[in-house]
């Protein structure tokens, strides 16, 4: 199941580039994006079913939850959602939010087109998924292809709550050097689940990113640490390098912060399920 995402999603504009200037020890700019959400029903509710949509499509959750004898809310909590408090949950619950913030991001405000998939088709709901956490596609021109068509990368690390001392803008960075070599397995997955539910002119779409040495195109890289402004620190960024990264020059490095952000992730999980 693919989820091709919300037209107009409102929550995106709570997200704004700070003027804040921040570089990485050896001088790469970073840049600081401010998540400044409220509390207003309309749009959390959006923002809880785009949420919800990513793990199972409204349309199927009666099918789905057909024969468990739950309702749609316990299916979704006791099946679906990641758990807020048992095993990996509370972690995968943070890490599943980056993602879809960071690709929301991509989309809305740097305009790729960002399929979802990742999470519809999970094994196991306490767990990440593997391979590249966000792709995005930009074609140059209309009807043709063009050596100035984009593919990019994002690896998304999220530090919510205060539970280590890792760096994860350095972890972003550091991950981020597995994304040339891993890229092919995760386009194939992504065409191939986008074939599955019909979406030929979409996998087409992918198709054309999958053998650089016939077809070249520009790559680029992103490493992104998601942030509760309680668990960020500027000393993160100062100590953060990009020396070991062998596309260095074709890396971004970006940091995404807001208010109480994990206690932020419970209630859209919680209202994704009661809104079902």
């Amino acid at each position: 199941m693919v989820y091709l995402s919300i037209p107009d999603l409102k929550y995106v504009q709570w997200l704004s580039k700070s003027s804040t200037k921040i570089s990485s020890s050896d001088g790469v700019p970073i840049e600081l994006w401010d998540l400044n959400h409220q509390h207003d029903d309309t749009i959390l509710s959006e923002w809880a079913k785009h949420f919800r949509n990513h793990y199972c499509l409204d349309s199927m959750i009666d099918c789905l939850r057909d024969g468990t004898g739950l309702s749609r809310k316990d299916y979704l909590i006791n099946m679906i959602f990641p758990d807020n408090k048992e095993d990996f949950g509370p972690i995968t619950r943070s890490g599943d939010f980056g993602e879809i913030i960071v690709a929301d991001w991509l989309e809305y405000l740097k305009n790729y087109w960002v399929p979802r998939s990742r999470y519809a088709n999970k094994a196991t709901r306490n767990e990440s998924v593997k391979g590249s956490d966000v792709i995005g596609i930009k074609f140059h021109s209309q009807g043709s292809f063009s050596v100035k068509d984009e593919l990019t990368i994002c690896e998304v690390k999220a530090k919510l709550r205060s539970s280590n001392s890792d760096n994860p803008i350095q972890k972003a960075i550091d991950d981020s050097i597995k994304d040339n070599k891993r890229i092919g397995l995760s386009l194939n997955a992504l065409k191939r689940h986008l074939i599955e539910d019909n979406l030929d002119s979409e996998a087409d779409k992918v198709k054309r990113f999958q053998n650089p040495i016939k077809s070249p195109y520009k790559k680029t890289f992103n490493a992104v640490a998601v942030f509760s402004n309680s668990t960020y620190s500027d000393e993160f960024v100062h100590n953060a390098s990009v020396v070991a990264h062998p596309n260095s020059e074709h890396l971004h490095i970006i940091v995404i912060k807001g208010e109480n952000l994990m206690e932020l992730v419970h209630h859209l999980y919680g209202r994704a399920a009661d809104e079902a």
